[in-house]
């Protein structure tokens, strides 16, 4: 069964978290997904926040990018929220908008071979290895956790490329797909994935319904864009593109509002008007 999510995009300020985290709990919504933009909201304080103020809404942070974080440090932050919150606390972790990380003197001439790198050392330290590396990017020596987690968490790669598709096949537990992906792009990035284990497939899909949705798609195209993907219409019609993303591999669609968007209102239609459709 497709789990079903929502986003809470950080176009909204950081004070309007906690209130859609609980709405979202109340709607019955079973994860809420947010994003480290820059230069927005921090995605570990977020996380934190929105799993203390619940009890069963799974919170996950899609993505957090590698250059801006010692390896080390992102293992520490991810453990301390497994060992506080359990399952309910997701990490994902990828390149970055590059264009940010220029801006934060941070970008890796290679970030292909940072990412490997973090990401091989990320998924020893959380499953309680000492970890000495000295790569191009990462370096440590004899470093582990002294809060190990048992059992070790879920690791997630933001991917889009073919090569990054590759890596998180290789080396994640499951690779989180951009707003932007197709049916048909979702089969292709899975033949790219290739995974030969269980791997999840987080996919977002930004949506709207009522009266306002084509008003409010018009001024998210004008945010992100012209060929900006996203489905409007009643209930019946997003759960359908639900499903079909679902039929496609998605074992999670986060459903994103369109920009503008009230965020406690679209968290309670997500869970009160699309779950009971989606099942």
């Amino acid at each position: 069964m497709t789990i079903l999510g929502a986003t809470f995009t950080p176009d909204h300020p950081p004070e309007r978290l906690l209130g859609a985290a609980r709405a979202a709990e109340e709607a019955g919504v079973a994860e809420l997904w947010l994003w480290e933009d820059c230069f927005q909201n921090g995605g570990i304080a977020a996380a934190a926040a929105a799993l203390a103020v619940t009890t069963r809404l799974r919170v996950g942070i899609g993505i957090l990018p590698v250059p801006f974080r010692n390896v080390a440090l992102c293992a520490m932050e991810i453990a301390t929220l497994r060992r506080m919150f359990g399952e309910r606390a997701i990490a994902g972790i990828g390149h970055g908008v590059q264009d940010w990380m220029t801006q934060v003197g941070e970008r890796a001439a290679s970030p292909l071979t940072l990412l490997r790198e973090y990401t091989s050392a990320l998924r020893a330290l959380l499953h309680g290895e000492t970890v000495t590396t000295n790569g191009r990017y990462v370096r440590l020596d004899a470093v582990r956790l002294d809060w190990p987690l048992d059992p070790p968490p879920s690791l997630l790669i933001g991917a889009t490329g073919p090569k990054t598709l590759a890596l998180a096949g290789e080396l994640a537990d499951g690779t989180i797909l951009s707003g932007g992906t197709t049916p048909d792009g979702l089969r292709a990035a899975k033949r790219h994935i290739a995974a030969t284990r269980e791997h999840e497939i987080v996919l977002y899909l930004a949506a709207a319904t009522g009266p306002t949705a084509a008003e409010r798609l018009r001024r998210h195209r004008e945010q992100w864009g012209e060929d900006a993907l996203a489905v409007i219409g009643e209930p019946a019609e997003i759960a359908a593109a639900i499903r079909e993303y679902a039929d496609a591999g998605a074992t999670t669609v986060v459903v994103e509002p369109l920009y503008g968007s009230d965020i406690e209102e679209h968290v309670r239609f997500v869970g009160e008007q699309l779950q009971p459709l989606v099942g």
